[in-house]
């Protein structure tokens, strides 16, 4: 039988000594956040009598987490990205606030301060011509009325035909399929880049690591992030999954929403001057007004800055 002390009031004062509560200095707001995780904790390792060996592998596989800087990639696998998605979609919907394209994960992959350009950008450098697919994305952004707003910046990223992200890849171009696009007096945005591919967790990370242990695969399907802003509006995170992907809603991420599908048409008739087959998709957004200046920004989420 499992000995369970975690409730005891000896146990309690220790873990709010633990937690700073005995001393005036420090955050309160994360004495709380602290306490509540090592309460929850104590109460995990006596209910599922976790024993020693399963505790410090626990500890080593979080530093080689770390290690690897694959915690924002396990958040998402994990669902817990979702789920803030969702408890954030409960709470508009409790407030009122519904309407527009809806929000989903954003994912580790972000890197801040991509070119600016004004209506149309050429986000692919070229490395990949003769293997990619050339794709025209291009849309609109529009208020809940279905005024198209000028001046919205839509900043963008996606992989690679490897599955593989700039930055991250040193193998790839300063700020390559990355852009800020500046919508023009009808609200449209255009770019020419190349059909991405989907990606997998390493095989030999931590991510895939904790999935294999829970059945489950790491992949994800070809996609396209986004970012929405408009001055007044509030700000979108989000992303479209293309269609015809063998893990369209299959994502390991639990990124692919209803209402975020971008139908993907594939032509091969000369008409966008590009030789043999292209793609084009289109995809327009909707944003929400925004209830307080600070709804227009995007959340203070540690990002990855280019050094230029």
């Amino acid at each position: 039988m499992t000995v369970k002390i975690s409730h005891t009031e000896v146990i309690q004062r220790f873990f709010k000594e633990a937690a700073g509560f005995s001393s005036d200095n420090g955050n309160p707001r994360l004495k709380s956040i602290i306490l509540r995780i090592l309460q929850d904790s104590a109460r995990i390792i006596e209910d599922l009598d976790i024993t020693e060996d399963e505790f410090w592998k626990s500890v080593d596989y979080l530093n080689r987490l770390g290690g690897r800087s694959e915690a924002g990639l396990l958040v998402a696998g994990l669902g817990i990205e979702h789920f803030i998605d969702l408890l954030q979609d409960a709470k508009d919907e409790q407030a009122g606030q519904t309407g527009g394209t809806p929000r989903t994960i954003e994912g580790p992959l972000y890197v801040a301060g991509a070119p600016v350009c004004e209506g149309l950008a050429r986000m692919d450098d070229g490395s990949e011509e003769g293997v990619a697919i050339v794709m025209f994305l291009e849309g609109q952004v529009f208020d809940l009325s279905g005024q198209p707003l000028a001046g919205a910046t839509v900043d963008l990223w996606h992989a690679n035909t490897k599955g593989t992200y700039s930055f991250f890849d040193q193998g790839q171009s300063e700020y390559n399929l990355r852009r800020r696009i500046i919508t023009d007096a009808q609200g449209r945005y255009r770019a020419r880049s190349i059909v991405p591919s989907g990606y997998g967790c390493d095989p030999q990370g931590p991510t895939q690591e904790c999935l294999d242990q829970l059945g489950r695969h790491g992949q994800r399907p070809a996609h396209v992030h986004f970012f929405i802003s408009a001055p007044g509006h509030r700000h979108l995170t989000t992303q479209i999954n293309l269609s015809g992907d063998k893990y369209l809603w299959d994502d390991f991420a639990y990124a692919t929403r209803d209402g975020l599908v971008g139908e993907v048409q594939f032509r091969d008739d000369g008409a966008r001057g590009v030789a043999g087959r292209y793609a084009e998709l289109r995809f327009d957004f909707q944003l929400q007004q925004a209830v307080a200046p600070a709804a227009e920004q995007r959340s203070h989420r540690p990002r990855a800055l280019q050094q230029v």
